[in-house]
């Protein structure tokens, strides 16, 4: 026998000393690293309506936040902000759901449905806060251009000077690209964060789906 043969047979002898996985032990560590995961999309959603919870206050003084204050419409921006508040927090409420209904899972069939609805989750989430964000942007370009003075007395003068319909698509030009850069720095960030997250929980759930095969 040559001395390939010989390190082909020493190999299989050490590899079938290794102890076999059994099925209640792959399905614990999936299950132990799928809550993991959905902690950890918990953990990160709280910290962020904390963030931006902040810096709503840190922003309450600064000149801009003032002079869009006194246009006096707080009776569209009180209730779109107790709406987004709202929503916000149940939607951390599923998190945390999720996270007990994950962490709470003994049938592999069940935890495959929750890892789904985890992930509808969170892309309902993501969904909500640039939707939002759009309605939001919008909404105060609205207000800017009905309420304040200064805008206001811009448009009469453009209107006099008939260039009233450039006046506005400048004003819509603008707008649409600084939103979309903002909703393109929310989409990365998103992606680095969530995104990646639900990938790995994917790579579970195929993982699961091969268990239950």
């Amino acid at each position: 026998m040559d001395e390939l043969e010989l390190l082909k047979k020493d190999w299989k002898n050490q590899t079938s000393e290794y102890p076999k996985l059994s099925y209640d032990e792959i399905y614990k560590m999936i299950l132990k690293k799928s809550s993991s995961i959905v902690k950890w999309i918990l953990i990160i959603s709280v910290l962020e309506f904390a963030f931006w919870t902040l810096m709503s206050f840190a922003l309450k003084d600064s000149k801009g936040v003032r002079s869009f204050d006194e246009l006096g419409a707080e009776n569209i921006l009180i209730p779109m902000t107790v709406i987004g508040y709202a929503i916000l927090i149940y939607f951390i409420y599923l998190f945390f759901r999720n996270y007990k209904s994950i962490s709470a899972t003994d049938n592999v069939k069940i935890l495959m449905e929750n890892i789904l609805k985890t992930r509808k989750t969170v892309k309902q989430y993501v969904a909500f806060n640039l939707i939002y964000l759009v309605i939001a942007t919008f909404v105060a370009l609205g207000i800017e251009i009905e309420q304040n003075e200064v805008v206001r007395a811009k448009i009469e003068e453009a209107t006099a000077n008939g260039d009233a319909l450039m006046f506005y698509a400048k004003i819509f030009f603008f707008t649409i690209v600084a939103l979309g850069a903002a909703i393109a720095v929310l989409l990365v960030f998103y992606y680095l964060v969530y995104g990646l997250l639900l990938k790995r929980l994917n790579l579970n759930y195929k993982e699961l789906k091969k268990l239950n095969d």
